[in-house]
C-alpha cells in the first residue's frame, strides 16, 4: 500500500494527519511523554481527546498546557488508576454517561521496572498495570467499540517482550526470584498475546472493531524514571517524544485492512510472531 511505503520511508508525519472532528479519544497516561504528544497532536486535528490519568494535578497541567498553545483543542480529563480494578471500572462507568461513541482506545501506559510490589487487587505491579488494567478497560468500553463504526484499539507494546516469558503458573512472581526486565517483558508479550486474541474474536464476530499494537521505539519518557542506567541510556538511544507518539498515531489512523499487525519505530511489519510462554 502507499501509505505502508510512506510510512518506511518516513515520510508520514503530524501534518499527514487528516481532520478528527467529531471523534472521540481516550488515551491512557498522558499527562507526559508519548501519551501527552498523542493527545497534543490529535487535539490539534480537532478530535475530542480524553486524557485518562491516575495524577489529575499532572493531567490538568497536560491539558492547559496544551490549550495554552492551541486554544480551540477539546480535552478533558478523567482519573484512571490502571493498578486498581475498581478505578477502571468507575472510570468506564463515568465515560459511558457521558460519551455515546468511542473512536479510539490508545492503551498508552505503563510502568517498567518499579521495586516488586503489587496492584491494589493483588496482582505484579507490571503484569497488573500494563496488561491486565487495559483488557479490563478495553472489555469494560467494548460496548461503545462496538457501537461505534471504524472504531480502533491500540495497545502500546515493545520489542522488551524479548526479555520476558510468560509463567502461567507463578504471574504473581510468588514462587521465583524478581527480576523487573523479565516481569515486565512478560507484561508486554501479555499485551501482544491480548492483541491478536482480541483482533481474532473481533473478526470471527464479524465486529468492526480495528485492534493494533505499536512498539514506539526507544522514546525518552517518565516510564524510565526507575532505572537510572536506562534512564543515563536515554541521552545515546532516545527518539524525541513526538517520533513515538507519530508510531500510536499512525497504528490508529492509517490501519485500513484486517490483517493485524506491530508497528515499530515508524515502521510497518507485517503480521508478527506469536510470543514464547512458559
Amino acid at each position: 500500500m502507499k501509505e505502508e511505503a510512506q510510512m518506511r520511508n518516513n515520510e508520514w508525519n503530524a501534518e499527514s494527519i487528516s481532520d478528527q472532528s467529531g471523534t472521540v479519544v481516550v488515551v491512557t497516561g498522558s499527562s507526559s511523554g508519548i501519551g501527552y504528544e498523542t493527545v497534543r497532536v490529535l487535539a490539534t486535528k480537532n478530535a475530542e481527546v480524553i486524557v485518562a490519568v491516575r495524577n489529575l494535578e499532572k493531567g490538568n497541567a497536560a491539558a492547559q498546557k496544551i490549550k495554552s498553545q492551541h486554544r480551540k483543542a477539546n480535552i478533558k480529563v478523567m482519573r484512571l488508576d490502571l493498578a486498581d480494578l475498581s478505578s477502571v471500572k468507575h472510570f468506564a462507568e463515568e465515560f459511558g454517561s457521558t460519551y455515546s461513541r468511542l473512536d479510539r482506545l490508545i492503551n498508552n501506559a505503563g510502568v517498567m521496572l518499579p521495586p516488586h510490589s503489587k496492584t491494589v487487587d493483588g496482582f505484579e505491579l507490571q503484569f497488573g498495570t500494563n496488561h491486565l488494567g487495559h483488557f479490563a478497560l478495553t472489555a469494560r468500553l467494548m460496548s461503545l467499540l462496538n457501537e461505534t463504526k471504524r472504531s480502533r484499539v491500540v495497545n502500546v507494546a515493545s520489542s522488551a517482550e524479548k526479555f520476558g516469558r510468560l509463567d502461567f503458573d507463578d504471574l504473581a512472581w510468588e514462587k521465583r526470584q524478581y527480576r523487573g526486565w523479565s516481569a515486565y517483558g512478560a507484561s508486554k508479550i501479555a499485551n501482544l498475546y491480548f492483541t491478536f486474541e482480541l483482533n481474532r474474536r473481533l473478526k470471527s464476530s464479524g465486529s468492526g472493531v480495528i485492534v493494533t499494537a505499536a512498539h514506539p521505539g526507544w522514546t525518552a519518557t517518565e516510564l524510565q524514571r526507575h532505572n537510572g542506567i536506562v534512564e543515563h541510556m536515554n541521552d545515546f538511544f532516545r527518539s524525541r517524544h513526538i517520533h513515538g507518539s507519530l508510531t500510536d498515531v499512525a497504528s490508529r489512523l492509517r490501519h485500513r485492512g484486517r490483517r493485524r499487525r506491530i508497528l515499530r519505530s515508524e515502521r510497518v511489519y507485517g503480521a508478527a510472531r506469536v510470543p514464547r510462554a512458559s
